[in-house]
């Protein structure tokens, strides 16, 4: 990436105030990245941990797949699921606060009486599968982030400060021949117009 300057003070200040704000947002920078890498750790861990937990206790139930054929179906649904956000390193996150059943009215006298159990067994599950797929967003949207922030440092770091740098040391020593010239002619008129006194003498 070209940096544009002219070669003058406005323009030498200018991007001086560009370095600078960029070599302090650098290590604030490479502090999101870090924590928003270890914060997509955190989520993948979390949303696997859930869906083996899923796994297993499907697994544990499965001895009552004979007995679900006899559940009602549609007894248990979800009826709202409430999500709020969290902020992980700057980045909006969501986070699950709870899970609202519709429970069919049932008569627990006619029913068999694994029934009240066979409702928990399901929000248990669907709250799982649930909590998981949260996790599961909330990595991806921390993934695309953190990619984000990683460009941004890589960009900073590789391409835009160091060729600051080079616009600013260009401009220095544009100056400094500028006034090296300045002087030199300087002294050649002074010499010139001394010369020319003696000669008039």
């Amino acid at each position: 990436m070209a940096i544009k300057f002219q070669y003058n003070k406005t323009s030498l200040t200018n991007l001086g105030k560009q370095l600078k704000v960029r070599q302090n947002a650098l290590p604030t920078l490479k502090n999101k990245e870090s924590a928003l890498r270890s914060s997509v750790q955190a989520a993948k861990a979390e949303s696997e941990r859930l869906a083996d937990e899923l796994e297993a206790s499907l697994q544990r139930y499965d001895y009552l797949a004979a007995l679900w054929n006899e559940f009602e179906p549609g007894l248990v649904r979800i009826k709202d699921v409430e999500l709020s956000v969290a902020k992980v390193a700057g980045v909006k996150t969501p986070r699950l606060d709870r899970i609202h059943y519709e429970l069919k009215p049932f008569n627990a006298f006619v029913k068999p009486a694994w029934y009240a159990d066979g409702v928990d067994i399901l929000k248990e599950l669907s709250r799982l599968g649930i909590e998981s797929e949260i996790f599961e967003q909330k990595r991806q949207i921390l993934e695309f982030n953190r990619k984000k922030t990683t460009q941004k440092v890589n960009l900073y770091e590789k391409v835009q400060i160091p060729g600051y740098k080079e616009a600013i040391r260009k401009i220095k020593r544009y100056m400094e021949d500028e006034e090296n010239l300045s002087k030199a002619s300087s002294k050649i008129v002074k010499t010139r117009h001394a010369e020319e006194e003696e000669a008039s003498l």
